[in-house]
């Protein structure tokens, strides 16, 4: 792809990483979702706690290493300042009486229309100063109005003003003081093995250290520290909340004239990229590299103690199954509905006892009962899988070693009918919640499945007294064994997966039609349907001639539509 400049190359490469993450460049790992503080960017800013970085117009301050360290800074700084303690955004206007954190001061009061907007904007700057690692004066200012309050005999403020003070300097003596020239820089240091390489970042805002975060480069065991670190510095600071102005380096790297060309374009002003070899900078890097070296031990002890613990589980899991080799590719699944509304099905994923969330899938059930059916719908869920992957779709092409049904024997049954009528061979469990047990299904006779029926309009028809010939075992494992432990993971992602699904349908339903759940209705013919009937209530009443008629409307479809409406 020809660029007119180096740094459009730069920032086309770094993107098309991101983007592909091809297996033999360095990238980017991060397995924690670090905790921030963020201002909210509204007329009365809010302070929260929150792990995700978004685009809101909002400032972040962070990433801190510790939750606990974070939410206790919060409460440090509502015990300090009167922010907005309930986490409700406000107008400003006279909408509710003042609670109980207005007449302690702890709160302004927006929601009461008490707040003037000047005021709170003062305290909110405040904050700022304090995460920014900027509190200079802010101990003497209050300091100085305490004496005034006393002097005014005003003891009551004074005495809220001596507890600010002392929950300001609690915090403040958690900022440990790094540099004596009160910048803004990053500290960037990395260790190598013959396994990849850790990425050490120190913050340091206006001289003081306030927060730290550690990387895992894939794809470095052959690179050079300086390939891996200028790789780092691109992916990184192509989405970072914040670019300081100065980042210091371990090594040199060699784009880094294009680099800090970049970063200065980024930010919007001047960013400088340093590598020391000696002095006070060099101690900062030092110290990162102590810190770096420390993340890929921990990285290395928790691969190998992840790897040795997902080989015990596969060993037992296949020792229970009656498997031939342990399952390496476990698949779960999950049905959700409310009295049979908007049901989903879940598939989940693990890959050595990690979970493959990219290779995680969602169902929408189409078998819509006059009453729920469980079953039915898990029948369903394993036929239309299964089959996908027997006619060759790219999103369901590996087989797995293992399924595991959440629920009971029913389920289960379910489950082994849709895989015997396909003619496969996969092994399946089920996980029954009430007693954590692991139904084993043993053969006992063969029986002739014919491929699922339908009804005349295409939709499933599940026959619940077909007998699939097996019977079923039932097996308690210790609640702290790996593998019922891997399996209620799984289960328990499955339902969550199913769940999260279910609630988005459900929103969607509750907000707008019915005829967004019929398969082969998209926008345009739901917009001509609309247009043609007024209302749902108008095709309800519609014969299915005159639905029919309907521009792109086939016969078929326009069935289904009236069935579907009928049924609401």
């Amino acid at each position: 792809m020809v660029v007119d400049s180096e740094l459009e190359a730069l920032v086309l490469e770094c993107n098309l990483i991101k983007q592909h993450r091809p297996p033999y460049n360095v990238r980017l790992r991060d397995d924690k979702s670090y905790p921030y503080i963020t201002i909210t960017r509204e007329a009365f800013p809010r302070v929260l706690f929150t792990r995700q970085v978004r685009k809101n117009g909002g400032r972040y301050f962070g990433p801190y290493t510790s939750a606990l360290t974070v939410r206790d800074t919060l409460r440090l700084l509502h015990k300090t300042f009167p922010l907005i303690p309930c986490g409700k955004s406000w107008s400003g206007a006279d909408e509710q009486r003042p609670c109980l954190y207005y007449h302690i001061g702890q709160c302004l009061a927006p929601c009461a229309g008490l707040s003037d907007p000047a005021a709170y904007e003062k305290v909110i700057a405040k904050v700022e100063r304090v995460l920014s690692g900027r509190d200079e004066g802010l101990v003497d200012d209050l300091a100085a109005d305490m004496e005034k309050d006393a002097e005014a005999l005003n003891f009551e403020a004074a005495a809220q003003k001596r507890d600010q003070i002392r929950a300001l300097q609690s915090m403040l003596e958690k900022q440990r003081v790094l540099t004596t020239d009160k910048e803004d820089r990053d500290v960037l240091a990395v260790v190598k093995d013959d396994r990849g390489a850790a990425v050490q970042i120190l913050y340091i805002r206006y001289g003081k250290l306030i927060g730290q975060r550690q990387y895992i480069l894939d794809g470095s065991a052959d690179s050079s520290p300086g390939e891996a670190v200028q790789e780092f510095v691109k992916q990184y600071y192509s989405e970072a909340v914040e670019i300081p102005k100065e980042i210091i380096l371990p090594v040199e790297i060699e784009e880094r004239n294009i680099v800090q060309s970049w970063l200065r374009q980024q930010k919007g002003r001047s960013v400088t990229i340093e590598v020391p070899h000696a002095g006070e900078k060099m101690r900062l890097i030092d110290m990162a590299a102590q810190n770096a070296e420390q993340a890929l031990h921990n990285f290395r002890e928790q691969a190998a103690n992840s790897a040795e613990w997902a080989d015990a589980a596969a060993a037992q899991l296949q020792e229970v199954g009656g498997l031939a080799e342990p399952p390496v590719r476990i698949e779960g699944y999950d049905i959700s509905n409310i009295q049979g509304t908007a049901p989903v099905g879940s598939m989940v994923v693990v890959d050595n006892g990690v979970p493959a969330k990219d290779e995680y899938r969602r169902f929408k059930v189409r078998f819509h009962p006059e009453s729920p059916n469980d079953f039915a719908m898990m029948h369903e869920v394993i036929t239309r899988r299964l089959r996908a992957y027997l006619s060759g779709d790219p999103k369901f092409a590996k087989l797995p070693d293992l399924i595991m049904i959440d629920g009971g024997r029913g389920q289960l049954a379910a489950a082994l009918k849709a895989r015997d009528q396909l003619g496969l061979t996969v092994p399946m469990v089920g996980l029954a919640k009430r007693h954590e047990l692991i139904v084993v299904p043993t053969k006992v006779r063969d029986v002739n499945l014919s491929e699922q029926e339908k009804d005349r309009f295409g939709r499933y028809v599940y026959d619940e007294s077909a007998d699939a010939g097996y019977t079923y075992e039932d097996v308690e494992l210790g609640l702290t064994t790996p593998g019922l432990l891997l399996l209620r993971r799984l289960r328990d992602e499955a339902h969550r997966f199913a769940l999260t699904f279910h609630r988005k349908l459900r929103d969607k339903r509750a907000q707008g039609s019915v005829l967004d759940e019929i398969p082969g209705v998209g926008p345009r013919r739901r917009r001509l349907l609309l247009r043609n009937f007024g209302s749902i209530e108008a095709i309800r009443r519609a014969t299915v001639e005159e639905i029919a008629a309907v521009p792109t409307m086939t016969k078929n479809l326009a069935q289904q539509i009236k069935d579907i409406v009928e049924g609401e």
